[in-house]
């Protein structure tokens, strides 16, 4: 019994050394190295009814400045000021959600989270993947400045059915580089981002307009990163 509770034990040990070990690692290389694919794109590859995959990497630096201002006045106004999570967003959301049962739940995703989901992991909602996805936000956050999640994050999100990152939107549905997007275009992309396979940038519905007009009234307070 007692060599069989240490080779448990020892399995546990080496298990939990490789998963430590590798997602590390993964985090460290992604540092420096583009994403070109995530879990989600191959994912969206057998759901979607026309298989599609648009997708090429491009540095923050070749983007518009007014895309990660868009994105965060729409997802995440203190991104450049909390550490991965946003606690005062996430206890308004769980404060709304008690008050209006009856309403779609109000998350409180912050960019970092959403890159370490985006990125690592598989949508879904159950225990395990949250605390993967608060696990991944937590080495990011140590790991990563504030302009490579960004960076990633504008690479790496679903924008559109099959299309994922700004570049690929601004050549599918404005016909122009990320470098070339508008302010308005900027806001009308960080408008969908909610749900972009119901949402389109390419043809905005009404409450896509709104939100666009909401966003642009926000970024004039959202500060760019490293000011």
């Amino acid at each position: 019994m007692k060599k069989l509770l240490r080779r448990i034990r020892q399995i546990v040990q080496w298990t939990a050394a490789l998963f430590f070990g590798t997602t590390i690692l993964a985090v460290v290389v992604l540092k420096f190295l583009p994403v070109y694919y995530t879990p989600l794109m191959f994912i969206r590859l057998f759901q979607l009814d026309e298989p599609k995959l648009s997708h090429t990497w491009v540095p923050l630096s070749e983007m518009s400045p007014k895309m990660p201002i868009a994105v965060m006045a729409s997802e995440d106004a203190r991104f450049a000021a909390h550490h991965g999570f946003d606690f005062k967003a996430i206890k308004a959301a769980a404060e709304r959600n008690a008050r209006h049962p009856e309403k779609n739940k109000l998350g409180a995703s912050t960019i970092s989270q959403q890159t370490a989901k985006n990125v690592f992991l598989w949508p879904g909602r159950s225990w395990l993947r949250k605390g993967l996805e608060a696990y991944f936000t937590v080495l990011i956050e140590l790991l990563w400045s504030k302009e490579r999640i960004i960076e990633v994050y504008l690479n790496s999100i679903e924008m559109g059915p099959g299309i994922y990152g700004v570049e690929a939107v601004a050549n599918e549905h404005f016909g122009c580089s990320a470098g070339q997007l508008s302010a308005e275009q900027c806001a009308l992309i960080a408008a969908t981002l909610p749900n972009p396979q119901r949402f389109s940038s390419k043809v905005p519905s009404q409450y896509v307009k709104k939100r666009q007009k909401w966003i642009l009234t926000n970024m004039r307070y959202v500060k760019p990163l490293g000011e």
